[in-house]
């Protein structure tokens, strides 16, 4: 019933490398085949841990032994595996508005979750004081859904709080930090970290494609130890084969030469967006342009959300509203905000897209 869906959580399947991957499929299957279809290591292959450990720190600065990386099957998985880890009890405090998804998994567990405000520069570390919390779940790289990139200040903020007292740990969801379109990639939060208070997580959904299912957590010191003794009879929940692909993908070069045409390939659509947003940018100030796959428009009139998004519809055009990105939707204050992700879009459809938008909200 849509003509155009601004879905945040596209991705451009169009230029997914079908020749390589069915290529390195069939070699993966040609190594060793009965090996491949034993059980394999419970905290994934290590050759593809290891393919992991070396991409981190050459493109994100983490500093990851393979024996500290953990795959499991996407976010989800490997949150409810944290959980286990740092125990049902512990209190973790989210940004507000968040990846809900990730809100979902943890409440869902038995977290309390204390919901945190944004301010320009992120996550509102002065909120944490006073509270009982053992974690923060922090996306400084691009905050989801707000596109806010942490400042090195606040990271330090961060960093301080999470030392200040020994069980204190930061999450990082570093999902979609690839995409940067404005002034240097900033490291990931793991890199500052001194204290190995620092959990980063990562996943390919973004970068290649979600339906490879495969994440990966990096664990500190602390917390390799207890998950040895508490989770590792957990079996992998990646399939061997697919992680030999994926470790093959990543090194032999495949991997960053399909990220670097696929940051050609937004950055065009990027550009489409911000070109055929032009024209309303006297009602609407435009947000979160600088990295990942989506933008904001703030009304400057303050019309109601709803009304903005049902305008959209009348048009076929499915746009989303900011209110639905807060934990709870009552939470969410009084709304003018459309999120708009493009990656799932060609050029030629945004700007059709936008065209018909254009006309709904001016």
């Amino acid at each position: 019933e849509w003509k155009y869906n601004f879905t945040p959580n596209g991705v451009d399947l169009n230029s997914f490398p079908y020749n390589v991957w069915r290529r390195l499929a069939k070699d993966s299957l040609l190594d060793d085949r009965a090996e491949m279809f034993r059980l394999g290591d419970s905290q994934g292959e290590y050759g593809l841990r290891s393919a992991i450990s070396r991409y981190l720190y050459q493109a994100r600065g983490v500093n990851a032994h393979p024996d500290q990386i953990i795959i499991g099957a996407g976010n989800d998985y490997l949150l409810m595996l944290l959980s286990q880890i740092i125990g049902r009890d512990a209190v973790i405090a989210m940004e507000n508005p968040t990846y809900r998804q990730a809100y979902r998994v943890l409440s869902g567990v038995g977290h309390k979750v204390l919901p945190v405000g944004i301010d320009k520069n992120g996550f509102c570390v002065k909120e944490l004081e006073g509270q009982d919390v053992q974690a923060a779940y922090v996306m400084p790289s691009h905050q989801f859904p707000t596109g806010t990139v942490m400042p090195v200040r606040r990271r330090q903020e961060l960093l301080f709080w999470a030392g200040e007292q020994p069980g204190r740990y930061l999450i990082e969801d570093d999902y979609d930090s690839e995409f940067r379109y404005k002034g240097k990639p900033i490291p990931a939060l793991q890199g500052m970290d001194q204290n190995g208070c620092v959990i980063y997580m990562g996943t390919f959904s973004k970068a290649i494609a979600p339906a490879i299912r495969v994440g990966y957590m990096v664990l500190p010191e602390a917390l390799l130890s207890v998950y040895l003794a508490k989770g590792r009879f957990y079996s992998s929940t990646v399939s061997r084969v697919d992680q030999r692909i994926l470790a093959k993908f990543i090194s032999g070069g495949y991997f960053e030469r399909h990220l670097n045409r696929m940051r050609e390939i937004y950055k065009g659509k990027h550009d489409a967006l911000l070109g055929e947003l032009k024209p309303l940018e006297k009602r609407f100030e435009i947000t979160g342009e600088f990295a990942g796959l989506h933008v904001l428009l703030k009304d400057r009139k303050k019309e109601p959300e709803q009304q903005l998004l049902e305008k959209a519809a009348e048009k076929k055009v499915r746009v989303y509203g900011l209110s639905g990105f807060y934990m709870e939707r009552a939470q969410a204050k009084e709304m003018s905000t459309i999120v708009l992700g493009y990656a799932g879009l060609t050029e030629e459809e945004i700007r059709k897209g936008v065209d018909l938008l254009r006309k709904a909200l001016e």
